[in-house]
Parts: structure tokens; C-alpha cells; sequence
């Protein structure tokens, strides 16, 4: 078992020795030798051999033995390549290879005309504890709301709605109910049909909010046993218990012929990290605001503006080609939804290149900006 141990020890002298090499030879030289030998690489193909044997009075075809030839060499390319993982693991060198055996099929992909497959282990990080399953676009917004609340994880209760991976409300509060409430003031349009994130357990006061709307997904740490019964009554809401917060350091994009790989950005700033360039200084106050809404703008596709205040999202513009035009669709949904702009702050993903967009939120009401940096 090189994996298990792998996960269990850092001894590297035990792990050395679990490196198997007869078995894993053996199991190769089987399924190269497919025409006469039917390889049984693990036990979870004795269901199938025994299945065959049983429908072909005790016996195999070519047929069969170059399926199991084909997933013996599965198994035998996976072990390689933990070890290989395991050696290379403080390595600087950039190399793609990777291996997952365990897969789930999705009903299907972004649409019905796409085939959709899972491949990890999703019960190593919820649990699923009712709804029915997880669609692809379900997955893409449940990973997008995990990397948000990320971000909100250790401090006070904090709330995160998304829709098509977008946060449309965010908000931290004393409780779990208010922040809640403040989420979803944020945009209550949005709201529905989304994916609800909580860094606390969901008690019965906050459960019975939630449950007058419709969403697909809720994630929490946990479920009070009220909350959960009351929230379980609607089959097809998916819940699920995160186990823990954390997240793939590498994250990976297939691109043209080939994939491109980065470090998962993982980076939280903190009021140290800020350099003030203006002559004014934020107030305290305002330096929270400013760390809330660059976490929230961190999160959200470029061209993207966060407007916000007393941690809570008030508005935001997202996916836009022009910053200009992110910052109007901000504004716009905050004065949608009744918020006063003054004194709130203003989070960039990137760089201003042009005055205009800090000239816009001055007439807003905005006192604070936060940016990258540059012009």
C-alpha cells in the first residue's frame, strides 16, 4: 500500500519499502500476454471477471482479457506515477503527470450534449448529507464558493452567495443569521438558484431564513440537527458538510493542444501588505472595508469592480471589457437594491489605467479604493 503510506508517514525509509516491485512487474507481464492470460489487476475488477466467467461458462474471450489487459496497465501506470509524485515532490522542475482511478459520471458536461465526469474523490471533502447529485456546473460553482469562503474561514460568520461562480452577496456579522441577511440584501434577484456558503454551522434561526428561497447547493461546516431536519425536507437541495477548507495548490486548464498549470493563488491580503500612495489615510474602519472587498473582488471574473461597506457586498460589476463599465454595473446594483454609497470603498482586480473610473466613484460616494497597483 505506497499511497496509504505515502499519506500516513513521513518515514521515508518505510515508504521506500512499500514500493512494490514483483507484484507490479508481474501484473505487467500478464497484460502484455493478454492472447492466453486473463489479468485481475485489483479487487475491484473480481465482480467482472466473475461476471464473465459466469456468462461464458468459466471462460474468457480476446475480447474480454484486452478490457482486463487495458485496465491492468490503468493500475500499473497510476502506481508509477505515485511514486514518481512522491520523488518529485520538492522539485522545482515543471512536469505534468498526474493520475486519478476514482471517477463519478455526471448526467452530463456544461450541456446536455456534453458527457461530464468527475475524477477525485469528493467524500475525502463533503459530506453529502441530502439533495440529489452534483451536475458539472454544480461542481464549477461549488469549487468557485469553496475558494471564497476560503477566504472568510477563520473569522466571524460569513455568508457567500453565488450564481454561475460569481458572488452576488457576501457579508460577515456577529451571527450566522445576520450575516446571512446581509448577503443577501446584497442582491436577493440573483439569490435564487444560487450556491449558498457559510464558514459556521447553520442553526435552526438561520435554517428557516434560507429556507424561504430557492437555491441548489448549501455548504456549511455543519448542520444544527433542527436545521438539518427542517432543511432536508426539499429532496432535491443538495447539502453538504465541508470537512475541511483546503485547496488544491495547483490548479490546471486544458489550452489549445496542450494544458497550462499555475500556482493556486492562495494569497490573502492583510493590512500590512497595503501601501497607502495618497496624502489621506483610511480610517480603520475603512482599511476593513477595503480587505473585505479586495477578497471578494479576488473571486470574481475580469473586468470586475466590488463595492462595499461594513463587510458586506453592496455591489458589483464582473466579466466586463471595460473597467469603466464593470464600476457602472456596480454602482447600478447597489443603488438597485437601496444602498447608500457614501462612505463605502471600492475594490479593482487590476490597475486604473485612466483617472475615469476613480473620478466615477468619487460622485458615488466612495472614500476608499483598493487596486493591484499602477497608474
Amino acid at each position: 500500500p505506497f499511497e496509504e503510506t505515502v499519506a500516513s508517514t513521513d518515514d521515508e525509509d518505510a515508504i521506500i519499502e512499500k514500493i512494490d516491485i514483483g507484484g507490479i512487474a508481474l501484473i505487467r507481464a500478464a497484460a502484455k500476454n493478454f492472447h492466453d492470460v486473463a489479468i485481475v489487476p485489483s479487487r475491484n475488477e473480481y465482480a467482472l471477471l466473475l461476471e464473465l466467467l459466469q456468462k461464458k461458462n468459466g471462460a474468457t474471450d480476446l475480447e474480454d482479457r484486452r478490457e482486463l489487459a487495458r485496465r491492468a496497465f490503468l493500475v500499473s501506470s497510476h502506481y508509477d506515477t505515485a511514486i514518481f509524485q512522491y520523488f518529485h515532490r520538492e522539485q522545482q522542475e515543471p512536469v505534468f503527470k498526474h493520475s486519478i482511478l476514482d471517477r463519478q459520471s455526471l448526467r452530463y458536461g456544461e450541456n446536455p450534449h456534453q458527457q461530464g465526469v468527475f475524477f477525485g474523490r469528493l467524500d475525502e471533502l463533503f459530506d453529502a448529507i441530502g439533495g440529489k447529485e452534483l451536475s458539472y456546473n454544480n461542481l464549477v460553482d461549488v469549487d468557485a464558493a469553496v475558494g471564497i469562503m476560503n477566504e472568510f474561514k477563520d473569522g466571524e460568520p460569513a455568508v457567500a452567495i453565488l450564481k454561475h461562480t460569481n458572488a452576488c452577496g457576501v457579508a460577515v456579522r456577529p451571527t450566522l443569521l445576520d450575516a446571512w441577511k446581509a448577503a443577501l440584501a446584497g442582491d436577493p434577484v440573483s439569490a435564487f438558484g444560487g450556491i449558498l456558503i457559510a464558514n459556521s454551522p447553520i442553526d435552526l434561526a438561520t435554517a428557516a431564513e434560507i429556507d424561504q428561497i430557492f437555491y441548489e447547493v448549501l455548504i456549511a461546516p455543519g448542520f444544527d440537527e433542527a436545521a438539518l431536519e427542517l432543511l432536508a425536507k426539499k429532496k432535491k437541495r443538495i447539502l453538504l458538510r465541508i470537512k475541511h477548507w483546503n485547496i488544491a495548490p495547483q490548479s490546471f486548464k486544458s489550452l489549445l493542444n496542450g494544458v497550462i498549470q499555475q500556482d493556486a493563488d492562495l494569497a490573502t491580503e492583510t493590512e500590512g501588505d497595503l501601501t497607502v500612495v495618497t496624502e489621506k489615510a483610511p480610517s480603520k474602519a475603512e482599511v476593513a472595508d477595503l480587505l473585505f472587498a479586495n477578497k471578494c473582488v479576488k473571486h470574481l471574473k475580469s473586468n470586475t469592480i466590488v463595492l462595499a461597506k461594513g463587510q458586506q457586498l453592496l455591489g458589483m460589476g464582473c466579466g466586463q471589457t471595460s473597467r469603466v463599465d464593470a464600476l457602472e454595473q456596480a454602482v447600478a446594483k447597489a443603488k438597485r437594491f437601496g444602498f447608500d454609497l457614501q462612505g463605502a470603498v471600492m475594490a479593482s482586480d487590476a490597475f486604473f489605467p485612466f483617472p475615469d473610473c476613480v473620478e466615477i466613484a468619487d460622485q458615488a460616494g466612495i472614500t476608499a479604493v483598493i487596486q493591484p497597483g499602477g497608474s
